[in-house]
């Protein structure tokens, strides 16, 4: 009867295991079909289910001329997926009484942000975790990419580009038409500020402070926010695909090119590995394995590994609808909508996009599920994957 009961067990197991390895199976289909369709070289993903990462893979070339496969253990900038780490920042410091979410920006600096058309409104901290700050990209932020570390300080470029008479102000154009917390418009501009705060209250450089109170303790060692913090041979290299419609707006970006002149219609052309003074908005450089040790301690209530990065009622706080009028919008966070084979489903997360980079990290506090995915060339169609990669990794609920 013993034997009976054993056999059935393995049984079980043997077929739950098989019925998983399936549902990947099917992600394997959609994700080398939708690398096809959309001319994405490269693409990789995690898995993260119970504090750690339950499964992995990478498909396709992080670098096509080197003919070097994508992986897991490969580092790209991650786009705006980094404000959320930012955001873990300042929310450390909230801990600590040195952040007010409601206070005057000005509290914390030693010049004073206003937006001009509202001079007498301040802008708060929690108006930039919700986009409501006013604060917006102007021409300056586009023009402010270039290849290599940034020339500037986070903040040279704070008090250039939002002070009057700065050398990017440009007549005010960084800040919107509306009061402060009277709208929602998402802003990159509003987290380098963000970051600003963070360097001025925690006295040393944000990248360090992030590197001493977020990565190290959550064992991130191959990460930064900086190339000369990571090892940029083991960079997975961004990618424009060339088509009739985007040429000419490459070409207008042709610094990030500085190898190309011919922008070629149907070819991939490499990305420099650039940067933006605005860093602390989206320049987070990591692994999908190392973020994965981020996404696990967010869903452990802020602890990894004994190490505490958030207590459980800042998490709480921060997967927390904050906005009346826009009920998906957390403390950076945000609610989005997937379709899985078991129906839709609202995961919490982030996404990044910037030049030849896409990034999602989304899932649900509830039972402790994530998805990570990294690609080198931006591309429409991932949000089906990332309800693929969830519907497998979840099941039917």
């Amino acid at each position: 009867m013993r034997r009976i009961l054993i056999h059935l067990l393995l049984l079980a197991c043997y077929v739950t295991q098989a019925k998983a390895q399936s549902a990947y199976d099917s992600v394997d289909l959609a994700v080398k079909k939708f690398m096809d369709d959309m001319n994405v070289p490269g693409f990789a993903a995690g898995i993260v289910k119970n504090g750690k990462l339950s499964w992995s893979k990478g498909y396709g070339q992080a670098d096509i001329a080197h003919n070097k496969a994508m992986s897991i253990d490969g580092i790209m900038n991650i786009g705006s997926v980094s404000k959320t780490f930012t955001t873990t920042a300042a929310m450390q410091l909230w801990e600590k009484g040195l952040i007010d979410l409601d206070a005057d920006v000005n509290t914390y600096l030693d010049f004073k942000i206003r937006n001009p058309k509202y001079p007498d409104k301040p802008i708060t901290v929690f108006q930039i975790l919700t986009h409501t700050s006013s604060i917006v990209d102007g021409k300056a932020y586009s023009e402010s990419y270039a290849c290599g570390d940034p020339g500037l300080s986070l903040n040279d470029w704070i008090r250039g580009a939002l002070t009057p008479g700065g050398m990017f102000y440009n007549d005010g154009n960084s800040f919107g038409d509306w009061a402060p917390g009277n709208k929602r418009t998402y802003s990159n501009v509003a987290f380098g500020l963000l970051g600003l705060i963070v360097e001025k209250m925690a006295k040393q450089p944000f990248n360090l402070y992030c590197r001493e109170h977020i990565f190290q303790p959550l064992g991130m060692k191959n990460t930064g926010w900086m190339l000369s913090e990571v090892d940029t041979g083991n960079y997975i290299r961004p990618y424009a695909y060339i088509t009739e419609e985007n040429r000419k707006e490459y070409m207008t970006y042709a610094r990030l090119f500085p190898n190309e002149t011919e922008f070629k219609v149907g070819t991939f052309i490499p990305v420099c590995l650039y940067s933006f003074p605005n860093y602390s908005d989206g320049l987070v450089r990591t692994s999908v394995r190392e973020l994965s040790y981020y996404l696990a301690a967010l869903l452990n209530g802020g602890e990894l590994n004994g190490k505490r990065i958030l207590k459980q009622a800042t998490i709480e706080k921060m997967f927390s609808p904050q906005l009346k009028d826009y009920t998906a919008q957390g403390l950076t966070w945000r609610t989005s909508e997937f379709e899985t084979p078991y129906g839709k489903v609202k995961l919490w997360g982030h996404s990044g996009l910037d030049p030849g980079i896409q990034t999602f990290l989304f899932f649900n506090p509830a039972n402790k599920t994530g998805v990570i995915t990294f690609q080198n060339n931006p591309a429409d169609g991932i949000q089906s994957i990332v309800g693929k990669l969830y519907g497998a990794a979840a099941g039917k609920e």
